[in-house]
């Protein structure tokens, strides 16, 4: 017969042990309930900060209309501060974009080959 005394051993687990697996106690009566998130939930705090986003953006634009030198490529021209930074951010983006998409494309050839070999191996 087991005692109730003995130090829990290192696969007991407590009950303020995160890696408990019992549920957590119900709320008290008082308690707010816990909101469920949505993806339209979501979609609307997304909507929100690139609306913010755009209008700082605008107001950027707005604020920095001086002209500035640019040379690239042995070419040379004058242009508004605000769209050369834009033009470099889409750039950018582009660029994060190419190689982003080149990566994904990488990872789903390495899932479709080991799927295949996984399939060919249970044959």
């Amino acid at each position: 017969m087991p005692t109730q005394n003995a130090a829990p051993g290192p696969s007991a687990s407590l009950p303020d042990d995160p890696r408990s697996t019992s549920r957590p106690s119900p709320a008290p009566a008082g308690a707010p309930a816990a909101r469920r998130r949505s993806r339209m939930g979501a979609a609307w705090v997304g909507l929100v900060v690139g609306a913010l986003v755009l209008v700082a953006l605008i107001v950027f634009m707005l604020q920095n209309t001086a002209p500035v030198e640019v040379v690239f490529l042995g070419m040379r021209g004058t242009a508004p501060l605000a769209l050369t930074l834009l033009i470099a951010g889409i750039g950018v983006g582009i660029v994060a974009l190419v190689v982003g998409s080149i990566r994904i494309g990488q990872l789903r050839h390495r899932l479709g080959v080991e799927g295949r070999i996984r399939e060919a191996g249970r044959r």
